[in-house]
């Protein structure tokens, strides 16, 4: 319950602060956001830190798999095996692949 009340007080807090800072402060952040997710340099790091995630999440498909093996339903299954045929750079269902 302390949780809750102290993520209601920062909404509250940060609705009353953006509404002060009004439109054109809120164009001024979303400029600087565009800018900084175009830099290349960020650009990269993000699409390395994805690769990343994809490899590790492959890695993590499989231990799981071998570990659960016959005791998974058959739709999840399915799905594992499905994904644990895919190459690490293709796209995927849950909209996380190459753009």
């Amino acid at each position: 319950m302390r949780y809750r009340l102290v993520f209601m007080a920062g909404l509250a807090v940060g609705y009353v602060l953006g509404t002060k800072a009004g439109r054109e402060r809120y164009e001024q952040l979303t400029k600087s956001a565009r800018r900084v997710a175009q830099n290349p340099a960020v650009r990269s790091t993000a699409e390395t830190a994805a690769q990343q995630g994809r490899r590790v999440a492959g890695r993590a498909c499989h231990v799981v798999s071998e570990k659960v093996g016959d005791r998974m339903p058959e739709p999840v299954a399915r799905r594992m095996r499905s994904l644990s045929g895919r190459g690490a750079g293709g796209g995927d269902d849950w909209g996380t692949g190459n753009a």
